[in-house]
């Protein structure tokens, strides 16, 4: 289970920028990203998405592979998210809470979708499969290549 890919959120919702680190605050989240320090719903601080879902729905509606179509700040290979909700977890040596499923929102709907496929349509594919929310439970760097691991076993799963 690896970081496969981070991204930052300009605060003025402009396009998000792939970094190959970023610095994690407990309580607050990404340094520079447009939710740091914000604590407007569950589980703010940081997003998860699985790279495998974004494939697939890429894969099934013929699209380039872009893996930054989410909005979501990491994403993640060989791990399923949906088991995290609720328990802590560590990547690249910070500790996190996962909080709740990050589910599809209808921007999202709207940024994916084309003549062939309305946004409701969209959001459907991403439901259960959008994400995660976490809470960031220490501070420090995050990078990319990172290892995920569970807090229950303590050790990395593929």
């Amino acid at each position: 289970m690896i970081i496969e890919r981070i991204y930052i959120g300009a605060p003025s919702g402009d396009s998000q920028q792939e970094v190959p680190a970023v610095q994690v605050i407990a309580g607050a989240g990404i340094v520079g990203d447009r939710y740091f320090g914000r604590h407007d719903e569950p589980g703010q601080n940081i997003t998860f998405v699985e790279a495998e879902a974004i494939e697939s729905f890429q894969d099934l509606h013929a699209r380039p592979r872009d893996l930054s179509v989410t909005r979501r700040n990491v994403v993640t290979r060989g791990v399923r998210l949906n088991e995290l909700v609720g328990k802590e977890f560590i990547a690249g040596g910070l500790r996190f809470r996962g909080v709740e499923l990050c589910e599809p929102c209808l921007g999202l709907g709207q940024a994916l979708s084309s003549a062939a496929l309305a946004p409701p349509a969209v959001v459907k594919a991403f439901v259960h499969r959008a994400g995660l929310r976490a809470d960031a439970l220490s501070s420090g760097e995050l990078r990319q290549g990172a290892q995920l691991e569970c807090e229950a076993s303590g050790q990395a799963r593929a």
